[in-house]
């Protein structure tokens, strides 16, 4: 069922969910103790944040003993002024900032996790999840990265994740991060490690950073190997109290961290935050409100695709009302996604705005309701874009497909265009219910198939990763009836006529009719066998249309997108495709 997202109480938090202390055997100023860390976060804004030396709790378990030991000897009687002005500095401090403990874990491979659990899970826990992890007892003290053979990434994540703990990927994109940066090797690995359920977010180091080969924009959902959307955050990863003079990237604490919306600072709602499918809630923290990332605008620029639309107005006359449905539905039947109601897709044009935003909503819950089946647990919610009031609709992929409007209308999302699904697309609606893997809760998150045939085929293959694939077409009863494949997850379908094609099948039938018409391997822009016959504009998306020379004949692809090209494609067309 539809339900309406109320974040009226919330407010911003600033967070850094990576600090080291001196329990860390690389530590940069081994002098700095535990209340200069806490007045150094205090003197940076920060509401929350972690501890997290390299595979021990050491450094957090020494100030809770400190502030016992205080505590102790206050009941006493016995503290010295300047212990007594100690403790009195800690109690101000921790009631000010949210610290949690936790750990850098250092899994097989070298890769670094995050591990990261509320204040109240005990250090004897903590040490007990190191010892169950591998890590030898007689270094469980030591605070070091080298550790030797310890778990596999996906185990640490299963452990971590049924422990109560928040797991997140630490400098993803960077060295010892799971996106594998400067392995040539691994695809399968890489997909698996960053797309796995019981990952919880990304850290990155390039959240501030704009543009299509970030590492939040490679891993928004849209890429057909990656179609997980995930949250990614930034920390300071901090070896020291400040900012290294000599080496700028030895940063201090605070000094890279993030924001989070939260309706309390407290670990089991950034938890929630993290397990939900709203990445409105997150942006990278800056000094200067003026400069703050503005996620509404940011979803304009990157214009409708696979996950996201845009709707002026949801009126009922001229069906913008029905489109809506059919949007929300198409998104449940494929990857989830976000729709905007009371903006255009052009980031030029000013937003129209909704009048009554309360009703609007009211509406959208009743006809999400009462029109799509089965039930679909959608947050709907107002935000403040431009001075206008306009609705935003968090659809989560379904965990039990095929979903229809009005009982028998089943739509799917293709690329940035919903339409009617055909037959064989809702056999593999049906199936995929039959094989999802069951999810932990509700949100968008908990439904991922990892290393699915499809993932595989689409990682291994030579053929674009996007768009559609047109094969030659039978003909019965003078009409030809065409097989096109989904380049995105390798779908087949059958006996689709021009009549029936949608708007990219008609497109593709059309341009393949025309290309095998006047045919001239001459005119092509060759690669080797890899040719291009296409390049367009639709929007602000770029689309290609390819040729693939086999020992068997051509292939013919069309509509590819920019996510779509890798390897040889990549090198035709002069794309970066953004692997990492």
């Amino acid at each position: 069922m539809a339900k309406k997202q109320s974040l009226n109480n919330s407010q911003w938090f600033t967070v850094d969910l990576h600090i080291h202390t001196p329990a860390s055997s690389d530590y940069q100023q081994p002098e700095v103790s535990f209340l200069d860390i806490l007045q150094k976060a205090e003197a940076r804004g920060l509401d929350m944040i972690a501890i997290t030396d390299h595979n021990t709790v050491a450094g957090y378990r020494k100030m809770v003993e400190e502030i016992r030991s205080l505590e102790f000897l206050d009941k006493l009687g016995r503290l010295l002024p300047a212990e007594k002005q100690r403790l009195e500095e800690y109690h101000r401090l921790l009631a000010k900032i949210q610290v949690l403990p936790g750990f850098e874990f250092t899994a097989t491979f070298g890769f670094h996790i995050l591990c990261i659990f509320p204040p109240d899970k005990s250090i004897r826990e903590l040490e007990h999840l190191l010892l169950t992890l591998n890590i030898p007892p007689d270094q469980i003290d030591e605070g070091s990265q080298t550790v030797g053979a310890t778990e596999d990434v996906l185990t640490v994540y299963r452990v971590i994740n049924e422990s109560g703990g928040l797991v997140i990927a630490a400098h993803a994109n960077s060295s010892n991060g799971v996106a594998m940066r400067g392995f040539n090797f691994g695809g399968q690995t890489k997909i698996a490690f960053t797309q796995d359920p019981n990952l919880h977010a990304l850290e990155v180091t390039d959240l501030e950073q704009k543009g299509p080969r970030t590492t939040a924009a490679f891993f928004n959902g849209t890429k057909p190997e990656y179609p997980r959307r995930m949250h990614c955050i930034q920390g300071s990863d901090a070896h020291r109290l400040t900012s290294d003079p000599t080496r700028k990237k030895n940063l201090g604490v605070g000094e890279r961290a993030t924001d989070v919306l939260l309706p309390e600072c407290t670990f089991e709602a950034l938890l929630d935050l993290f397990k939900s499918n709203d990445f409105s809630r997150t942006r990278p923290h800056q000094h200067k409100e003026e400069t703050r990332f503005d996620f509404v605008q940011n979803a304009q620029e990157q214009g409708p695709n696979i996950i996201q639309d845009f709707h002026e107005s949801m009126t009922v006359r001229g069906g913008k009302l029905y489109a809506i449905l059919a949007d929300v539905c198409a998104f449940a039947n494929t990857n989830g996604g976000t729709l905007y109601i009371g903006i255009s897709a052009d980031p030029k044009k000013p937003p129209a705005g909704i009048q009554d935003v309360e009703q609007s909503i009211h509406t959208l819950e009743k006809e999400i309701n009462n029109r799509i089946s089965p039930p679909l647990h959608c947050s709907i919610d107002a935000l403040d874009y431009k001075g206008k009031k306009i609705i935003r609709i968090l659809i989560p992929r379904g965990e039990e497909p095929p979903y229809a409007v009005d009982d028998n209308k089943i739509y799917i999302r293709d690329e940035a265009d919903t339409g009617l699904a055909v037959r064989d697309e809702i056999v593999n609606l049906v199936l995929r219910n039959k094989t999802a893997i069951q999810p932990a809760s509700n949100d968008i998150n908990s439904t991922v198939s990892i290393q699915s045939p499809e993932t595989i085929r689409g990682e291994l293959g030579v053929e674009p990763r996007t768009g559609v694939e047109v094969l030659p077409p039978e003909e019965r009863q003078g009409k030809l009836y065409f097989t096109m494949r989904d380049l995105r997850n390798g779908n087949v379908v059958k006996n689709v006529t021009r009549a029936s094609a949608r708007k990219l099948w008609h497109y593709a039938i059309d341009r393949y009719s025309e290309t095998v018409k006047t045919f001239e391997p001459a005119k092509i822009k060759w690669l080797g066998d890899y040719g291009l016959l296409r390049k367009h504009k639709q929007g602000n998306i770029t689309r290609f249309d390819l040729i693939l020379r086999t020992p068997q004949g051509y292939r013919y692809f069309f509509g590819v997108t920019e996510d779509g090209i890798h390897g040889q494609w990549r090198k035709l067309t002069g794309v970066d495709d953004g692997e990492r």
